[in-house]
């Protein structure tokens, strides 16, 4: 059985090192890691999933981050080990957090992937929504926490510099 749990600090490199193995080498290159520098992942909707010996199977984390003058959750990465995938694991760490987020008093959610993944969820192309280049704007996607949350949000992704959870 798989459990979902806040991510720990002790959690921090195991997370990262799964991070390196689903994902490309350079990860850290893509301009949605410049958004996460210096940044700590939103503590309580960041989680882990391990099996009943412990052994990491997912994880997902959360950053905040601002679009224009409007706060957000920037959703990602979501991984999950090679040999677990298919299981329903993935979404299973996204609906959970997302459902975390909103109890949080959040509004708004964001992330760049595949739109035929994240449609699933609740997810739809944001637009008027800049990420910083080289990003595919058709990839840039989002979901409301409270209704019309993304309406007339408009402007840049910039790095997080506020308190507020709106």
């Amino acid at each position: 059985m798989i459990q979902l749990k806040p991510e720990q600090p002790q959690d921090w490199w195991e997370v990262e090192a799964l991070y390196d193995l689903c994902f490309a080498p350079g990860r850290e290159a893509l301009s949605s890691y410049r958004l996460r520098d210096g940044v700590p992942p939103v503590e309580g909707l960041s989680q882990v999933a391990r099996d009943d010996d412990g052994i990491l199977a997912g994880a997902i984390r959360f950053w905040p981050v601002h679009v224009g003058t409007a706060s957000a959750l920037l959703l990602g990465p979501v991984a999950v080990h090679p040999t677990r995938q298919g299981e329903g694991l993935g979404g299973a760490l996204v609906r959970d957090s997302v459902a975390k987020a909103q109890e949080s008093g959040w509004s708004r959610i964001m992330l760049v992937g595949d739109a035929p993944y994240y449609k699933r969820f609740g997810f739809t192309r944001l637009s008027g929504v800049e990420m910083p280049p080289p990003t595919n704007p058709d990839r840039v996607l989002g979901m409301e926490l409270k209704p019309d949350a993304w309406k007339d949000v408009r402007g840049q992704v910039t790095r997080w510099t506020g308190n507020d959870a709106t």
